[in-house]
């Protein structure tokens, strides 16, 4: 059983109110340090995982109408004595939020990962080559550590938390990244495919595998997305490079950009279509269990907005999927 630390910092004049937090579902202990000479206050609480993100809401709430205030999240390593599941107090009337990470921290490091800085066009720019490499010279082991080093996860994860909450801003944010890393990615693999002799690598295993898909193909985007959702919001990073090697989005896209050098268009067009395939497998899935794990906004006005955004999102990739599965039988037929 996990356990969080909410560090409070409020105004002494929310004393009373933040007391009342005491007697909420998952906490476990609370204290209070004494009054600051700002008339600041710090309130902490001890609190089972699955109770900080009702907490957290909570004090939100709460404190909306304030100007200084901010809450602070820290994860507990252990407590001396352990503390005993089925111990806690249960005297709060709040539902559990399964996961360990809280709406807000799964904000940030979504953000995080679909922000374009210098960093973001490096890596990309890295992952392609090596890929490319990998490709060329038939090495799956230089391909896995592209897959792992690729940025282009991250935009996609955005994406669908974004739509899930409703926040334009990110879902913004999410398009650019991905349109800057795939075109980025498509641009340098072209440049290669052109540089490169076809027959080097025309008949490579790594290059021909990815320029078919099948049904088994959406099946694995599908659950591999869901479990790196899973992942994330269990607070499982190390999960995700499995995901990553499983929904591989940098070695379509550069097999496409070297086909469309090497001006073999059918070919790229196969792998155009795995790489779509997995674009729109991962962003279903992560809507899928967002909505599943109970992710939504805070506020009511938020909630409307999420609502609308979702039925839309869920729709587009639905349509998308639909389409290309059609694609894939048609190909498949012939």
């Amino acid at each position: 059983m996990s356990l969080r630390i909410l560090k409070v910092l409020a105004p002494d004049t929310q004393k009373e109110k933040l007391k009342n937090m005491e007697e909420a579902a998952g906490v476990i202990e609370h204290w209070t340090s004494s009054k600051s000479r700002d008339g600041q206050r710090e309130f902490n609480y001890l609190v089972l995982s699955e109770h900080v993100q009702n907490l957290t809401d909570s004090l939100q709430r709460n404190l909306s109408k304030e100007k200084d205030w901010r809450v602070i999240i820290t994860p507990v390593e252990t407590t001396i004595p352990r503390f005993e599941e089925g111990s806690e107090k249960e005297n709060g009337k709040g539902k559990k939020t399964y996961g360990r990470m809280t709406r807000e921290a799964l904000y940030d490091q979504l953000l995080r990962g679909a922000r374009t800085d210098y960093d973001f066009y490096i890596l990309v720019f890295l992952s392609t080559l090596v890929t490319a490499i990998g490709i060329l010279t038939d090495n799956p082991a230089v391909i896995i550590g592209a897959m792992v080093i690729a940025p282009l996860l991250g935009p996609n994860l955005a994406l669908s938390f974004g739509t899930t909450l409703g926040d334009d801003d990110m879902v913004r944010q999410a398009l650019r990244a991905n349109a800057i890393g795939f075109g980025f990615t498509l641009v340098i693999s072209i440049l290669t495919g052109i540089i490169a002799p076809y027959d080097s690598y025309a008949l490579s295993y790594e290059f021909l595998q990815r320029t078919d898909v099948g049904y088994g193909g959406i099946i694995l985007a599908l659950a591999s997305g869901a479990a790196g959702v899973l992942s994330l919001t269990g607070g499982v990073s190390s999960t995700m490079v499995g995901v990553m090697v499983a929904v591989a989005l940098m070695p379509p896209a550069v097999t496409m950009g070297l086909s469309f050098g090497a001006g073999n268009f059918a070919l790229g067009y196969g792998a155009g279509l795995l790489l779509a395939i997995n674009i729109i497998c991962v962003n279903l899935a992560a809507n899928s269990v967002f909505i599943l794990k109970g992710i939504r906004p805070r506020t009511w006005y938020r909630r409307k907005k999420s609502q609308q955004s979702l039925k839309t999102s869920l729709a587009f990739w639905v349509v998308w999927l639909l389409i290309l599965s059609f694609v894939i039988y048609l190909r498949q037929y012939k």
